[in-house]
């Protein structure tokens, strides 16, 4: 098993400042797991304690079931690729990505075989001849992960390695990565990575899961499906999601004998699961999450969880409109399709217009704590 494991794993500076507080994480054997955070979170300080490339206080990182926190980089296995690249610019291609197996003193021959089997991974066959100076981002970029690549290590890590590309070129990447994750797997060769970054984009369609971490603590590690769906707290639903999860106050209630949510003026109903989730919990102040997907230009004939609000803007965007509007000081983010053309049509800036919540998909948080009470 070629996994990582880090079991309390804690990072405090020498001026006291606590960076890393208790990380417990379970990397498994060939998964592809991605480590999404704000700025500032401790993302690249877990990875680089995981590299080797800084000291951990406390706690035990293990690869493949080893201690490493003691052992230096070249010791641990792993292949690291960096936001800046990191190549060497007096030296071409191909002897970029065939350095580290010459100071391992490999023989020519077998460098030779794995430059030419790396680079016709990568198809940058035709770059082996130019320096890292003629070549553009998305170029460079696959030279540097070729380069971790060709030394077959126990776990690749990945330290933001598209935030310096073009939006094009990122998308482009991000289907190279995978595919050669893919491929790496089904080859039965190490295929063990580590992803840091701070695009959701890239979180939610290259991880097998994702780990979230605000002011260095983990917030919830799943796979993307379910953080969406499912966010353990208010953190990951506000974090993950775009446009982002409108999150606003509302007071829990009773209502013909069982939970109810009222916002602004409205009484909305729970449905079964929600109410009986909260039939403990005494009636005060929550905070509502509801995506903006899940909110809607009601139709006339429309009951249940409707609500009326001014509209403040409305953003057409091709295939849907984002609707923004004012329920009692609150404002909400909408998204309907361009089905509801007729709907569409009549709003106007200022007026007044009925939206329907789907409760189904709507989320009860603690306002303090900020976890979901509605998780059962």
């Amino acid at each position: 098993m070629l996994g990582v494991t880090l079991r309390k794993v804690s990072k405090v500076y020498a001026n006291g400042f606590k960076a890393v507080h208790e990380i417990d994480l379970d990397v498994e054997d060939g998964e592809f797991m991605v480590l999404i955070g704000p700025s500032g979170c401790a993302k690249s300080t877990t990875l680089r304690m995981v590299a080797g490339l800084e000291s951990i206080t406390s706690g035990e990182v293990r690869i493949g079931g080893r201690i490493v926190n003691n052992l230096p980089p070249y010791e641990r296995g792993i292949a690291m690729v960096f936001q800046n690249y990191a190549l060497y610019p007096h030296m071409k291609v191909h002897r970029n990505l065939s350095f580290g197996l010459r100071l391992k003193r490999q023989p020519e021959p077998v460098v030779r075989d794995a430059v030419s089997e790396v680079a016709g991974i990568l198809e940058i066959e035709e770059l082996l001849e130019r320096l890292p100076k003629q070549l553009s981002g998305g170029q460079a970029q696959r030279v540097a992960v070729g380069r971790a690549l060709i030394k077959k290590p126990q776990v690749f890590l990945f330290d933001e390695p598209l935030s310096n590309l073009d939006a094009k070129l990122r998308a482009s990447m991000r289907v190279r990565i995978i595919e050669l994750h893919r491929r790496l797997k089904a080859d039965g060769l190490n295929a063990t990575v580590i992803y840091v970054t701070h695009d959701q984009t890239e979180a939610m369609t290259m991880g097998d899961r994702i780990c979230v971490l605000r002011e260095g603590r983990v917030m919830q590690v799943d796979t993307p499906d379910r953080l969406y769906d499912l966010p353990a707290n208010a953190f990951v639903a506000g974090f993950l999601g775009s446009p982002e999860m409108n999150l606003r106050s509302a007071r829990l209630i009773g209502h013909d004998g069982r939970p109810a949510l009222r916002v602004g003026g409205f009484t909305i109903a729970l449905p079964d699961d929600k109410a009986r989730a909260l039939a403990s919990r005494p009636e005060g102040d929550v905070t509502l999450g509801l995506r903006p997907p899940f909110i809607d230009l009601a139709r006339p004939d429309d009951a249940g969880a409707v609500v009326e609000g001014n509209i403040k803007f409305v953003e057409f965007m091709g295939h849907e409109v984002f609707i923004y509007f004012d329920l009692d000081g609150q404002e909400y983010a909408a998204v309907t399709r361009m089905e509801h053309r007729s709907l569409l049509k009549s709003l106007k800036i200022g007026q007044r217009a009925r939206f329907r919540f789907d409760m189904e998909r709507a989320h009860v948080f603690d306002p303090v704590t900020e976890k979901n009470l509605t998780l059962v």
